[in-house]
């Protein structure tokens, strides 16, 4: 792999999961208390403005990847919006998690605990405590208020993964349809890899040389749609309509994410924490869930294009070995990593309609837990027109915090409609606006308007439940 190759992987996963902002400092006199410490071996960052208004917004971060992590603990998805609620009186919180890197959720549902109760006794009870998440982390804020019924008033996730098993369940069957389809006599782990590096290496060259042809990129197609991935990926430009765009966007995700997020390389790190593989395409019939999936008519198109029988790839998927599961490991990616839809709190889920990283079915699935399982009077689910993963602007940010905020004080939703939040957003001005550009080497941002839109997305394809 090349530098440049090696830089974008670091820059994609890392923003994947986190984020690459740090805050402007403060005017002296302006300036937070800060506290700064370790419980139990995970650090924190707590900013008290000098007018506390007595909420606390506890935040929760992505996944970090070893060895990237961000130059301070984020307080909140974005900068602008960290200043803006220190401004407007609010107190911050957030622990780094211990161990800092991976899937840390087991560890971060009692890090962040452990932290609120060093708030109250150190600094002072909260009139109101917001648990806030951004990916990895809206799936810990949720569990948060879960397991601790009372001690939160309110929920607000992005871009967020409520059920992170069914994540690694798709990645698999994205990984295992490019493998059978694209290289399978090649002696390549997808899980329990003997050689991670080695694997991955390997699999990324057979997709690299893939995307050289248009059959190839049929089969990209395939397992993009096997994954419920979207044609939408650069959050700076407009949403595609060309299939070739579509197409080209939607390999972005599955070469730029999944290969080196959820692949051979990423697999110790969670069947270590899980204590086994957690993943399984057993008995799963791909016919059926390329029926169902939003980008059958993508694929279809791709291999006319290519001019491949999908049917016969299809029968080939059918017909290849498949992996299962380590029950000890999946019983403990649902107890950690499986939101349960209770809702104890008013919960406030955004997404992007153009994420996958996070698919936006994530969010869809999330509302039938709280169908089933909690109150659907105190969930509300907005949503955002812009591609990328986690591509909120501050203005964005905001106004979902005062939305639910709102909720919280009055013990009634104000309007959720995509109009009215887009004219609060816009309202804000123009200092709230930029957003970062996830498939950016750099990590460029760009000041765009905030843009709500109405929006049902496509189902979940792997759900855990």
């Amino acid at each position: 792999m090349t530098h440049s190759r090696r830089t974008l992987v670091t820059v994609l996963v890392a923003l994947l999961f986190g984020a690459l902002f740090t805050a402007a400092p403060a005017a002296a006199e302006e300036r937070p208390r800060v506290h700064e410490g370790t419980i139990d071996g995970a650090d924190f960052l707590v900013k008290v403005p000098k007018r506390w208004n007595g909420t606390l917004v506890l935040y929760s971060h992505g996944l970090y990847v070893d060895p990237w992590k961000p130059a301070q603990i984020m307080l909140a998805t974005r900068p602008e919006t960290e200043s803006w609620l220190l401004d407007q009186g609010y107190a911050l919180a957030a622990s780094n998690y211990k161990g800092v890197f991976g899937h840390a959720i087991e560890e971060a549902l009692t890090d962040q605990i452990a932290l609120l109760d060093w708030f109250q006794a150190e600094v002072g009870k909260p009139r109101r405590t917001i648990t806030s998440g951004m990916s990895m982390g809206a799936v810990i804020s949720l569990k948060l208020a879960e397991n601790n019924p009372g001690r939160f008033d309110g929920v607000l996730t992005q871009c967020g993964e409520y059920d992170t098993n069914g994540t690694w369940n798709s990645a698999l069957d994205m990984l295992f349809a490019l493998k059978t389809l694209l290289a399978p006599d090649a002696d390549i782990d997808l899980v329990r890899p003997r050689d991670p590096q080695a694997a991955k290496a390997a699999l990324e060259a057979v997709v690299a040389e893939a995307q050289k042809t248009e059959a190839g990129r049929a089969r990209i197609a395939l397992a993009g749609a096997l994954g419920a991935i979207p044609g939408w990926a650069l959050a700076h430009e407009p949403e595609p309509t060309a299939p070739a765009d579509r197409l080209a966007q939607q390999a972005l995700w599955v070469t730029g994410a999944y290969l080196p997020g959820y692949g051979p390389s990423a697999r110790p790190e969670i069947e270590r924490r899980a204590g086994g593989n957690p993943s399984f395409n057993a008995g799963i019939d791909y016919r059926s869930q390329l029926a169902r999936s939003a980008g059958l008519d993508l694929v279809r198109h791709a291999y006319r294009a290519g001019g491949v029988d999908l049917q016969a790839d299809l029968d080939r998927l059918a017909a290849a070995p498949r992996i299962s599961a380590d029950p000890k490991a999946q019983a403990y990616m649902h107890r950690y990593t499986v939101a349960r839809g209770t809702t104890p709190s008013p919960v406030l889920t955004a997404h992007t309609t153009g994420d996958g990283g996070a698919v936006a079915g994530q969010a869809r699935w999330y509302g039938d837990q709280v169908r089933r399982n909690g109150d659907p009077a105190l969930l509300r689910q907005t949503y955002v027109s812009r591609g990328g993963h986690c591509s909120f602007n501050a203005a964005e940010e905001i106004v979902l915090l005062r939305t639910l905020l709102s909720r919280v004080d009055t013990g009634h939703w104000p309007s959720t409609d995509p109009h009215r939040l887009t004219a609060a957003a816009t309202a804000l001005g123009s200092a709230y606006r930029l957003v970062p550009e996830l498939f950016d080497p750099l990590g460029k941002e760009k000041a765009m308007a905030p843009l709500f839109t109405r929006f049902t997305p496509p189902a979940q394809p792997r759900p855990s439940r």
